[in-house]
């Protein structure tokens, strides 16, 4: 997805409820940070830091690894939270019905990758995006969107916690058209 196909999902998101805040605080953070769905389910609260917006996460392998975000991904965190009157862990939470027992343990509480994957399908669907998009779209946009940009192989391999760089490599095709448009633009 482009920069304004990821726009066009967050504007579908009606944030005048809890679960549309948490909503566009999921898309956003996956975009801005490349992380995976399971990272994403498995965070906590008090392992962000807004101040310096960033988070850690154990990813494949039991690798622990940094995640920063952005000032969009921020301010959606930030709105999000605001709406949280409980002290529940996980930094995502289910608002469905049958959550609004008060004995159920945090770990219930948390959303799993299935709501996750639906929650961003529906979003794209609303937003008109024929293609297929599910949470780990997010991710490849994200590394996409840094490679276009100018950032190196293993700058990426590290945002998104690749052990292997042949992993990231899957990426180059972008960067190639990249360098063939620019080579097109000065060598005629």
């Amino acid at each position: 997805l482009n920069s304004y196909e990821i726009i066009q999902i967050l504007r579908q998101i009606d944030c005048s409820n809890p679960s549309g805040m948490r909503d566009k605080a999921i898309i956003a953070l996956i975009f801005a940070s490349g992380l995976r769905v399971s990272e994403l389910c498995s965070l906590n609260r008090d392992k962000v830091n807004m101040k310096e917006r960033q988070f850690s996460v154990l990813g494949k392998g039991k690798k622990l690894r940094i995640c920063y975000f952005n000032e969009l991904a921020e301010e959606s965190l930030k709105n999000y939270l605001d709406t949280r009157k409980d002290n529940f862990s996980p930094l995502f939470i289910n608002y469905s019905s049958n959550m609004k027992n008060e004995n159920l343990d945090d770990e219930k509480r948390r959303l799993s990758r299935k709501s996750i994957a639906d929650m961003v399908r529906k979003y794209a669907r609303l937003a008109g995006i024929l293609k297929r998009v599910v949470p780990h779209t997010l991710r490849h946009s994200f590394a996409t969107h840094f490679l276009v940009h100018g950032a190196d192989l293993r700058t990426v391999q590290e945002l998104l916690g690749h052990s292997s760089i042949t992993s990231t490599q899957i990426y180059t095709h972008v960067t190639n058209e990249r360098l063939k448009e620019q080579y097109k633009k000065f060598s005629d």
